[in-house]
């Protein structure tokens, strides 16, 4: 792939997002920004997740699957979530979570919205797996003046 046609797929715009699920008492969390809402009715989004990662695996095994909303502060945030998961009490990464009202999904709390799904199809192809999810359940805990994408972070990704 030439450098050229890396650099235009590089100007799609990308959220960025904590997706969190659990598998059995073990949690997992990555940031990610290949995600985008699909339906209103049901309400569904899609998210890509990398292949043999722990998040993919987790929501593999338990069909579900929570995204937690950045504020455009929060570029510190979605940075610790790009290492491995550590799990200490209440914390995930050093920042605190609580468990979701339906699917029991970890929500970090710093967030200033959330949702969790339940995957309802999946697509295998390429290097990422894509799961639709239908959302369940939700909460927007605060408004933000903007929330978090990639091109305010320097960060690249895709192509």
């Amino acid at each position: 792939m030439s450098e050229a046609f890396r650099k235009a797929l590089r100007t799609l715009t990308y959220g960025l997002y904590v997706v969190t699920s659990r598998s059995g008492g073990e949690l997992s969390a990555a940031t990610v920004n290949f995600l985008t809402q699909t339906s209103f009715n049901p309400p569904l989004v899609v998210v890509a997740l990398k292949r043999d990662s722990g998040l993919q695996r987790a929501v593999e095994s338990s069909r579900s699957f929570a995204v937690n909303v950045l504020s455009a502060d929060q570029k510190q945030l979605a940075a610790d979530f790009f290492k491995p998961v550590k799990v200490e009490g209440n914390n995930i990464n050093g920042h605190p979570f609580r468990l979701s009202r339906t699917l029991s999904l970890p929500v970090l709390e710093e967030c200033p919205a959330w949702f969790e799904c339940q995957v309802v199809e999946k697509v295998d192809q390429g290097d990422h797996v894509i799961y639709v999810g239908k959302v369940v359940d939700g909460e927007l805990v605060r408004q933000a003046d903007r929330y978090l994408v990639m091109w305010d972070t320097g960060w690249y990704y895709g192509g």
